[in-house]
């Protein structure tokens, strides 16, 4: 009974330290792992000793594996194909020449730097091979960047941990059996990936069409259902034959992806939800089993190896692995800098370490050391700075371009051939049918559908622009499109028209929706305005220093109270943008605007404007800058 209760124990404080390490992740926006790394070491047995994991004898390998399966799911289950398909030519390389790179130089450099024999140092590398979803998902949570490069550093996590993990166990083999040749080396590690990739899609199509057939079945049992299925997946493909069953899960998740199942969102959460447990109870659990006094016995020479791993290994094989690629150097510097290591490496080396033990061979201790070091050095290193380098390098979602527009009205329909003359990407949607069509012979992209349908949105790449703008004439139901699409995809930018009530401001303001251009905006009059060409469309740039500047806001701003301009975008250090309500001008800012022009039709022909010139972009004396300094002096 007692031994009972002290196993309760240890789970209980094992899931309350991992859930509030990631609370503190959370709410210091920060990785999460970083907490349960430090509370892992300082509740384990080189700590104040609460946590003893060895209490669960083969039942931690079992807890390891299981997790595992469940998380590997659950990152196949969020890689979206279309996504991938932007990004397939260098992920393929990553997770083939690049685990090839990072294999025979981490292996050389654990060899020369940290003096390992070469079998136990190449053992070393096939460990860290791998970057692990566990920890990149999270730090994309908190570092929102470029889609492109979150999809790639995603994709990355996935895929290459089966590889690793397979590639580990091929090397441990040729370590045990030592008679073992290249070629069964080779068809080793493609045997288990293909068996495992055949058993996952099977798998993943039976899951798959369950979810969409079994209509008798409540939603709350198919998650479940998915989770005996995942479960029941790894431990068939291990079955016929090992390690293959990480592969089967990663497949498993991407083929019940892409077989668009119906509540797809509901199986998200809660895999997700799954996943956030198993990575914080196995990463205490591990950590809390982990020798501080075997890692300081490594000396100096394993710090010199991560640090080639981390500034050598890592740029030199994303270098080759994206050299025909269209990113731009920002972009792979920072795929360059985060390659943080995760639970795969961990697990896998704290078995490994058991394994050299029980067949005779020194060094098992050496490499689960190394390879926490080398967690450890990674995720402090690139996990706490991965904000500012992605700020430093302007990669982060908010500097994303591009807009979905809500409403094919005049309005939305003018901004997005702005958008499309600027060079930026731009989508409409809208329910009204002429609205289409006119918006179709603008040559502007656009889907005739509701803007609160996920689908849709998915479809119009809300996850790549920087941009949601709801534009059309009812308020209300502007404000439920851009909550949606918050809760849903969590665009850098959500604007909204909607009308100013206090309940309406509770809502918007607790979920970061802003009104766009100026607050209660006439949307019907600027509509009639546009549609009766009663209007000049110009643009003028914020220029000179300090009264100045005030002064021309000043005018700026009194043309708006009167009715008479609206702004529209701003170009700001080389973005476009939609005007936020109570926008604040800054020095250089480009305003693209639209003027109420109430001459008659017949007066403006004769004086020369046409309908195509009211569409070019004009400076407009009436805003510009050339009167203020006279009037700065006259006052």
């Amino acid at each position: 009974m007692e031994d009972s209760f002290t196993l309760t124990l240890l789970i209980i404080i094992t899931v309350f330290a991992g859930i509030s390490s990631q609370v503190l992740g959370e709410f210091f926006k920060i990785p999460s792992i970083v907490f349960l790394l430090i509370f892992g070491v300082l509740l384990g047995r080189d700590g104040l000793g609460i946590l003893q994991p060895e209490l669960l004898g083969v039942g931690l390998e079992v807890l390891v594996a299981l997790a595992v399966a469940i998380i590997l799911f659950e990152g196949g289950l969020n890689l979206e194909l279309k996504q991938l398909d932007k990004v397939s030519g260098s992920l393929r390389n990553l997770v083939t020449i690049g685990t090839l790179i990072t294999f025979i130089l981490g292996g050389m450099a654990a060899h020369w730097l940290a003096e390992f024999p070469w079998e136990i140092a190449f053992l070393y590398a096939s460990l860290v091979v791998v970057t692990g979803p566990t920890v990149v998902g999270p730090l994309l949570k908190q570092v929102a960047v470029d889609k492109r490069v979150a999809t790639l550093l995603e994709g990355e996590g996935v895929l290459i941990d089966p590889v690793g993990a397979i590639l580990a166990v091929v090397v441990l083999d040729t370590i045990l059996n030592s008679s073992a040749y290249s070629f069964e080396i080779v068809t080793g590690l493609l045997f288990r990936l293909g068996i495992g990739a055949v058993i996952g899609g099977v798998s993943g199509w039976l899951l798959g069409s369950f979810q969409k057939n079994a209509n008798f079945v409540p939603e709350e049992l198919k998650n479940l259902v998915v989770l005996a299925g995942v479960w029941g997946t790894f431990g068939l493909s291990q079955m016929i034959i090992s390690e293959s069953g990480l592969m089967a899960t990663v497949t498993a998740g991407i083929v019940v992806r892409a077989s668009d199942i119906p509540e797809e969102r509901l199986l998200l959460r809660f895999k997700g939800q799954l996943t956030v447990l198993c990575v914080s109870v196995l990463f205490i659990l591990l950590a809390a089993d982990l020798s501080i006094d075997s890692i300081f016995a490594l000396g100096w020479g394993s710090v010199f190896t991560v640090l080639v791993l981390m500034f050598l290994v890592r740029p030199l094989s994303i270098l080759i692995c994206t050299w025909n690629s269209d990113l731009n150097w920002r972009q792979k510097t920072f795929l360059a800098w985060i390659a943080p290591r995760g639970i795969v490496s961990a697990s896998v080396a704290s078995l490994f370490s058991i394994l050299l033990t029980q067949n005779g061979i020194n060094g098992g201790d050496s490499i689960k050391g190394l390879v926490f070091l080398t967690i450890m050095m990674t995720v402090f290193a690139q996990g706490l700075s991965a904000g500012a380098v992605a700020n430093l390098l302007k990669i982060k979602s908010n500097y994303a371009g591009g807009a979905v527009i809500v409403g094919c009205n005049q309005l939305g329909r003018l901004i997005g051939r702005i958008y499309q003359n600027e060079g930026e990407s731009v989508v409409l949607i809208d329910t009204d049918k002429d609205a289409c069509e006119k918006a179709k012979q603008d040559n502007l992209p656009v889907f005739e559908s509701s803007g609160l349908d996920p689908e849709v949105m998915e479809k119009a790449d809300i996850t790549s622009v920087g941009t949601l703008v709801a534009l059309t004439n009812n308020g209300d139901v502007n404000l439920m499109i851009a909550q949606r699409a918050i809760e849903e995809f969590a665009p850098p930018k959500v604007l909204a028209i909607f009308p100013l009530q206090n309940d309406n401001n509770v809502k918007a303001n607790k979920q970061k929706i802003n009104q766009p251009f100026i607050n209660e905006l006439p949307v019907k009059v600027w509509n009639q305005y546009l549609q009766d060409g009663l209007f000049r469309l110009g643009k003028t740039v914020i220029r000179g220093k300090g009264d100045a500047i005030d002064f021309q806001q000043v005018h700026i701003q009194a043309l708006i109270t009167s009715g008479e301009m609206l702004p529209l975008l701003v170009r700001r250090n080389g973005k476009l943008d939609i005007i936020q309500a109570n926008e604040e001008w800054k020095l250089g800012d480009e305003i693209i605007y639209l003027l109420h022009d109430p001459r008659p039709q017949l007066l403006k022909r004769l004086s020369g404007v046409s309908a195509s010139s009211r569409l070019n972009l004009e400076k407009l004396p009436k805003v510009e800058e050339i009167p203020l300094s006279v009037n700065i002096k006259q006052a």
